[in-house]
């Protein structure tokens, strides 16, 4: 069996919590392959998978839905029967419907899902909530969990879990927190290269397509010259109101 890693992931809070499920499940693996979703080349529909592999697919919740472009990217990949580990990855608010749209998107691709995974990891936007995680003892119940998922495998059991969220699903918000840069920017078009939907202007990267935007911070994370932010005036208003829905540690929760 080969083992894939589905991700999408555009400030690395989502893969490290993948890679922490994956290295759980790699001693069964012949090979492990990573899909990186946030890479607008790549053309999906030429990936086709097997019966017999395992897939971890994983995405950040964004307002309690998948990221759009995550889902039609991963709608377009041939599952094939591959069994299916889903993990949802948000910063210690909610993640309300966001596995379950997982779910049905990748039953629509071929996937047989066998487990799911809401775990919590640094806001991609208040950093400040989430700090530091994945943390050691999310680390010790994702390790847990993958020998868990890999009895499940070595078993042949395919039943699904029971999943939460809601049909139909929550509405989904508009973007709203949209990067611009600062007088330290120095055109290198980085940001425009890196961007998971191609919003930014590769020739001007104060030049931002709102519509497509999908405010996931890629370009922040990614400028070496930390010339990127957004209005600290929002950001203010999103910390107030995160405050109190993300100030108490969430664990992980687990779906076998």
């Amino acid at each position: 069996m080969k083992l894939y890693e589905i991700c999408f992931s555009p400030t690395g809070g989502t893969k490290k919590t993948a890679d922490l499920l994956t290295e759980g499940l790699t001693e069964s693996a012949e090979a492990k392959v990573f899909v990186d979703l946030t890479d607008s080349k790549t053309d999906f529909s030429d990936i086709s998978l097997g019966r017999e592999d395992v897939a971890v697919i994983a995405v950040p919740s964004y307002g309690g839905r998948v990221p759009g472009p995550a889902a039609e990217r991963l709608a377009a990949i041939a599952g094939n029967g591959a069994r299916a580990v889903l993990v949802c990855v948000y910063g210690n608010r909610a993640y309300e419907d966001t596995l379950a749209e997982l779910q049905d998107t990748a039953l629509r691709a071929g996937f047989r899902v066998i487990s799911a995974i809401a775990a919590v990891a640094e806001h991609s936007i208040a950093h400040q909530f989430a700090a530091g995680r994945p943390d050691e003892e999310d680390q010790a119940q994702l390790a847990e969990f993958a020998g868990r998922i890999r009895q499940k495998i070595t078993a042949g059991n395919t039943t699904a879990p029971t999943i939460p969220g809601n049909r139909p699903y929550k509405k989904s918000g508009g973007a709203g927190m949209i990067p611009k840069p600062d007088k330290n920017c120095v055109k290198c078009g980085l940001c425009a290269e890196k961007c998971p939907v191609q919003a930014i202007g590769k020739d001007n990267p104060a030049k931002v397509d709102s519509h497509a935007c999908i405010s996931c911070m890629r370009c922040v994370s990614v400028c070496p010259h930390s010339a990127r932010r957004v209005n600290p005036v929002m950001l203010a208003a999103v910390n107030a109101m995160l405050k109190k829905s993300c100030s108490q540690r969430k664990p992980c929760e687990l779906y076998l």
